[in-house]
């Protein structure tokens, strides 16, 4: 209903300060201490429990009515907004008027009851533990990425202007990746592939029940029978998400022999050509811009071997000169690009600070493919969902920040902080690596949908054809959720780390205030 009472009862205030600390879902009655249905009132910002527990929201709104008719009726608006009629769940954000004794759908002239939603929603920092940094940029770029990882960082985006401290997650990886332990800088790339490699370990050991976790000296290798990307010869949600195939094709050059070999890759790393990371002074020409496009075509590009590589040739039975080409086999859903910022000089390791141009939406990789005349049925466009940064000369010093995609808004990462940003600032940043994420089939159903309504054909259903490697892919993910926790707690619990005690909220629908 429109309620007339919300102009004079509701107010956001500029200082966030006013808010209670912590996440909404975790707020409780200012009376009797429960979190269960939490309502908070738009006028004051306190915090009271819904008519179905123990009614403490309706009676603050009666207890403001008997003292609004005390106080000196001075000013009319004054003596309105002594009614604090209008609260907000903190779980559906649904507003309730209880002078209008019913669910509210209209706002304010300043659109207050919309800030006010848009702040109980608003993304969360992680705090910084001690040049922690990049872990927090890759947790918070995955964030922005897939569901799959909802329940262990559901936190960021919970809407706590308070930081989320990832202290269990820092000391179980500590546990499991004894090669991040201490404060000192670590490699938010390297880091990744840790995390990602170990998680795909977990969720083979959680769902074949074996004895002992795969080891990662077990190496990479490619179930062909099923022509996924597999690591020790398993797919898991891991894969299924960030899982690709690379063709290695080599060639003799004396004797024209030819080797191919496919290699199954969750990332790609790439140059940053060579004639683009010339530094230049301000007075110089600027030259052309390097393009994200460039770094994929020297990664693709014919390339001969160095006297150093030489390839073992088996026909000629020995090492020959020799040319080596890579072509993607297949694209994954989850791209991501990871550009080789940090290179060795004798016995330092230099940062190639060049900027590289590269597409928000669109990017088209049909031209990487191994046989792109066949890939027309596959989607070969992506768009950017997150970036990691990072700030500083070396690898060992500096900092990591991330920008991160959230239903159509752009947030900028920087720990703790956690600020609005545009598609421009993102488009300057100086990218790390690059999370680009293919278009879903529903907007090439959408567009199939619409071509066949102008030519009265009727569309086709592809979404059944997917059905049953859908469900497999949710049971992954159900089992990412699972693993996730357990390897969390398990590890936490080894190192005597105590956790917050956070209380399960009940399901209670769309209660009332």
């Amino acid at each position: 209903m429109e309620c007339p009472h919300l102009n004079s009862n509701v107010s956001c205030p500029s200082d966030s300060s006013r808010f209670p600390n912590g996440t909404p879902s975790s707020w409780c009655c200012n009376v009797c201490r429960s979190n269960k249905s939490p309502w908070i009132c738009l006028t004051c910002l306190m915090v009271h429990c819904g008519r179905y527990v123990n009614g403490h929201a309706k009676k603050h709104f009666e207890e403001s009515q008997v003292l609004g008719i005390t106080q000196k009726k001075s000013e009319k608006q004054e003596k309105e907004k002594s009614h604090h009629s209008v609260c907000m769940d903190c779980s559906s954000y649904s507003v309730f008027c209880y002078r209008c004794d019913d669910f509210v759908v209209n706002d304010t002239k300043l659109g207050q009851v919309q800030k006010v939603r848009e702040h109980l929603q608003s993304a969360t920092g992680l705090r910084n533990l001690g040049n922690t940094c990049f872990m927090n940029a890759i947790l918070q770029s995955l964030r922005s990425l897939v569901e799959e990882f909802r329940k262990t960082l559901c936190s960021l985006w919970q809407g706590s202007q308070t930081a989320f401290s990832p202290d269990s997650l820092f000391y179980a990886i500590w546990k499991i990746m004894p090669s991040f332990r201490g404060y000192q800088q670590q490699d938010a790339h390297e880091f990744m592939r840790y995390l990602l490699d170990h998680l795909h370990r977990e969720l083979q050991y959680s769902r074949n029940g074996a004895s002992h976790p795969v080891s990662p000296q077990d190496g990479v290798r490619l179930s062909s029978a099923e022509g996924k990307c597999c690591i020790n010869g398993t797919a898991s949600v891991v894969t299924s998400i960030f899982g690709g195939i690379l063709q290695n094709e080599v060639n003799c050059l004396i004797c024209g022999t030819e080797s191919r070999k496919f290699d199954p890759f969750l990332d790609l790393s790439l140059d940053i050509p060579s004639q683009f990371r010339q530094k230049r002074s301000k007075d110089q020409d600027p030259g052309p811009t390097c393009t994200l496009r460039d770094c994929l075509r020297s990664f693709t590009d014919l390339e001969e071997l160095d006297e150093t590589e030489l390839y073992y040739c088996h026909k000629c039975k020995k090492r020959q000169k020799s040319t080596k080409k890579f072509w993607i086999q297949k694209l994954p859903k989850v791209l991501c690009l990871h550009l080789k910022r940090f290179h060795w000089t004798a016995f330092l390791r230099n940062k190639v600070d060049t900027y590289v141009e590269f597409p928000l939406k669109g990017l088209d990789m049909r031209g990487y493919l191994l046989e792109p005349e066949n890939s027309l049925s596959e989607n070969c466009l992506y768009d950017l969902v997150a970036v990691v940064v990072h700030h500083g000369s070396g690898v060992g010093s500096g900092h990591y920040t991330a920008y991160g995609s959230h239903e159509g808004r752009w947030y900028h990462f920087n720990d703790s902080t956690v600020t609005l940003t545009n598609e421009d600032t993102v488009r300057k940043a100086k990218a790390y690596i690059l999370f680009y994420v293919e278009r879903t089939e529903q907007v090439a159903s959408d567009k199939t949908a619409t071509n066949s309504t102008a030519t009265n054909q009727p569309a086709v259903d592809t979404a059944a054809t997917d059905s049953v490697s859908l469900e497999v892919v949710a049971q992954d993910m159900a089992a990412a959720d699972t693993v996730l926790m357990d390897v969390a707690a398990s590890h936490t619990n080894a190192l005597d780390v105590a956790a917050p005690d956070n209380a399960a909220l009940e399901n209670e629908g769309e209660d009332m205030a």
